[in-house]
């Protein structure tokens, strides 16, 4: 959980960006060029306009998910995996889909994903658990079309020693 305020800072100085200003800097680091052909990452609900003052990180955007962020208050959840990946006929809040996005649009909760192309940027999640392991001459493990020679899907590398 991020929350963008500061006991510190006074009511003029504490940031208060647009989901549009978080998006930015969410390509910054994730562009969506990155992603996988059949991913859904980017917006999936929210204004544009909309203050960001608290934002909740989560892997899956799950009905518990929802209620944690709304419970927290939080103006955006963020989450690594899509809540759609292919097309949808209703967005009644009687499923399982629909009742997440009502639970969060109605209570001014934007939802955006990071998938592939989180996993894919250079410094995403691939280069953080590569990190985590210690490996060592890393390349991506499926190079993408689009990017820098070091941004695709998975990493590939050497161990400092064997591991179990």
């Amino acid at each position: 959980m991020v929350d963008m305020t500061s006991e510190q800072a006074s009511p003029a100085t504490v940031l208060h960006p647009t989901l549009s200003q978080v998006l930015d800097a969410m390509e910054t680091l994730w562009p969506l060029k990155l992603q996988a052909g059949w991913d859904a990452s980017g917006i999936v609900a929210g204004r544009p306009e909309q203050k960001v003052e608290r934002i909740h990180w989560a892997v899956d955007p799950v009905q518990a998910v929802a209620d944690e962020a709304v419970a927290y208050g939080a103006d955006l959840l963020i989450t690594h995996h899509p809540l759609f990946l292919k097309p949808v006929n209703s967005m009644a809040a009687t499923t399982f889909k629909g009742k997440v996005v009502h639970t969060l649009v109605e209570n001014s909760c934007a939802l955006i994903t990071a998938h592939t192309n989180a996993d894919s940027a250079v410094g995403g999640v691939s280069d953080v658990l590569a990190e985590i392991l210690g490996l060592e001459n890393i390349t991506p493990l499926a190079p993408t079309e689009q990017g820098l020679d070091e941004e695709g899907i998975g990493r590939v590398g050497t161990l400092q020693s064997a591991m179990r």
